[in-house]
């Protein structure tokens, strides 16, 4: 055990690798579908391991991570966020802010009623709204104070303490309230409501299995018979026949001659049509009434399936079946459409909106058409503009510096994280308008967000370690009663607020809820329930909102109770 210590406080960053590791394999495992995840996991790995020794932390390695999280996690969600607050997200952004605002006043109401110092407080907010970030917010906040360094040190590893104590409710919490609790004081069959909200938007629900059994677009070829359907009709009219279902002829065969077609081209009895469409469509509308072939000459054609960022002005707001109209998507298909990291249901009536990434297949040439006119590919890449990223993470650090605002007698810094974070959606949403703008690999976000933040607890943890017992002998049982009123309450709050105030959708609030309270797990409870995806649409607007506003609230709470 002696050299165990030794080993660890001499090779302290081989410590927070383990924490890492053995925080990620915590954060696996389930428990009636629970899970810790792999950051409160990194947190408890770290605790564990600050049990063996008094792992020496370097401060400006804790925050060099966490800035690189907090720009990540800003550069990713900023395309939508910006567009959120002027568009339909605005109710589930306004959830959010009655959601986190009181949270934040029930987290100084418990804190003060149990006479907690800035570090317990500051935990009991973010193990209580699952909100990780607001760790380092606090500790910085912490780190402000005209305090003695020793003293500092106490209250930050309190604050990871506080955070342990508090999450385990806090993420259970959340994920009961909206997928079992809150339907019942609604009144609701979540189910039936699900169904009812997708008719509204057109979503049509599909066997399950059918979409992976069954490749959803295909190209067939089928002869035109003596006394066809589209005999004697130009290739536009042939098209009408099939009115709203998508089926488009691409080419056609004329004896030994493959010819392209055009609007006016008119069909002979004998010509082999490539036929597009979705498999299902082919199958009912066609072949019951033309003669199917084999031709891999005809069919031979270059498709491609590709995504795409709107930046388009004129398309903004359209719905999916406003887009289906005209020539701009003659020949081309819809595969899928992705909103802040979220899959949106593909439906007529569902909006498409800037910064949507839209997921095309079609024919090449038609493709490459409707991408230059929808906004920009998203081709694969491997650099990172780190001239952006650097000069974002300082520039948005100076802001938070600087800028400064009142909360009752005290001034509250912005702070360098709270900066990083808004400098990481100002860039993330310059990205929607000028795409080759800082751009940044998906992989490289995913590192910044999963290494940073977890990197970022685990020393925390390794930090709060050594006094972790002692602290809970401090606080007592009445922390984790306190959390789970700073839970529950904001929600029963925002239930109702959006319930009959904002008039909302119960399907799309209770999704708002889970997005206020950052915690996709409630989400995917409710889709599980609810046996819909829609509930993402609620999600989507809030969750940015909610990370933002409880990210803040780590240093507004520790300046409050220090004050």
């Amino acid at each position: 055990m002696v050299w165990t210590e030794q080993f660890l406080i001499r090779y302290p960053e081989l410590a927070v690798f383990l924490a890492i590791s053995i925080g990620y394999l915590i954060g696996t495992f389930k428990i009636a579908g629970f899970s810790l995840g792999p950051v409160t996991g990194s947190l408890f790995a770290g605790i564990a391991i600050g049990q063996l020794a008094d792992v020496p932390i370097a401060s400006m390695a804790k925050s060099f991570l966490f800035l690189l999280f907090l720009f990540g996690t800003g550069y990713s969600v900023g395309p939508q966020f910006m567009k959120s607050i002027r568009r339909d997200g605005l109710k589930p952004m306004l959830l959010a802010v009655v959601v986190t605002v009181t949270g934040l006043g029930m987290a100084i109401t418990i804190a003060r009623l149990l006479d907690l110092d800035p570090g317990f407080a500051a935990g009991l907010l973010s193990g209580s709204l699952t909100e990780s970030p607001a760790i380092g917010t606090a500790a910085e906040a912490i780190n402000a104070l005209p305090l003695p360094d020793t003293e500092r040190q106490r209250l930050v590893a309190h604050i990871a303490v506080a955070d342990a104590v508090c999450y385990v409710f806090g993420a259970l919490g959340v994920i009961l309230f909206c997928s079992v609790v809150a339907p019942r004081l609604l009144g609701i069959d979540l189910p039936a409501e699900a169904l009812k909200l997708e008719r509204e938007l057109g979503i049509v629900r599909r066997s399950e299995g059918v979409a992976s059994a069954w490749r959803r677009f295909e190209l067939r070829a089928y002869r035109v018979a003596e006394n066809g359907l589209v005999a004697g009709l130009s290739i536009a009219a042939a098209e009408r026949q099939a009115s709203g279902e998508r089926l488009f002829i691409h080419r056609l065969r004329r004896g030994d001659a493959l010819i392209d077609a055009t609007p006016s081209m008119v069909i002979v009895p004998g010509d082999v049509l490539a036929v597009s469409g979705e498999r299902a469509k082919l199958v009912r509308l066609i072949g019951p009434h033309a003669e199917e072939i084999e031709d891999k000459a005809l069919l031979d054609m270059p498709v491609v399936s590709t995504d795409v960022i709107m930046t388009n002005r004129d398309l903004d707001g359209r719905t999916i079946t406003q887009l289906g109209e005209g020539n701009l998507a003659h020949g081309l298909y819809l595969r899928g459409v992705t909103r802040g990291g979220n899959e949106v249901p593909i439906a007529p009536g569902v909006t498409v909106q800037r910064g949507d990434i839209v997921g095309l297949v079609g024919p090449e040439a038609v493709v490459e058409k409707a991408a230059r006119q929808i906004g920009t590919v998203i081709s694969a890449t491997q650099t990172t503009d780190f001239f952006v990223l650097g000069l974002g993470i300082f520039l948005g650090g100076l802001v938070g510096v600087i800028v400064t605002f009142p909360v009752g007698s005290v001034q509250i810094s912005l702070s360098t994280s709270v900066g990083a974070l808004l400098s990481g959606l100002l860039v993330g949403h310059l990205r929607t308008r000028f795409p080759l703008f800082g751009r940044i690999p998906d992989a490289g976000v995913s590192l910044m967000t999963g290494l940073g933040l977890s990197a970022f607890v685990a020393m925390i943890g390794l930090h709060a370690g050594p006094v972790f017992f002692s602290a809970i002998a401090e606080a007592g049982l009445s922390l984790l009663f306190g959390g789970m009123i700073v839970t529950i309450t904001p929600l029963i709050v925002g239930l109702y607020f959006g319930r009959y105030i904002l008039k909302m959708n119960p399907i799309l609030l209770l999704g708002g809820l889970a997005g206020a309270q950052t915690m996709t797990a409630a989400m995917a409870a409710v889709q599980e329930r609810s046996g819909s995806t829609v509930a993402v649409l609620g999600y989507t607007p809030a969750v940015p909102l909610g990370h933002i506003l409880l990210t803040t609230w780590g240093s507004v709470i520790v300046n409050v109770i220090a004050g």
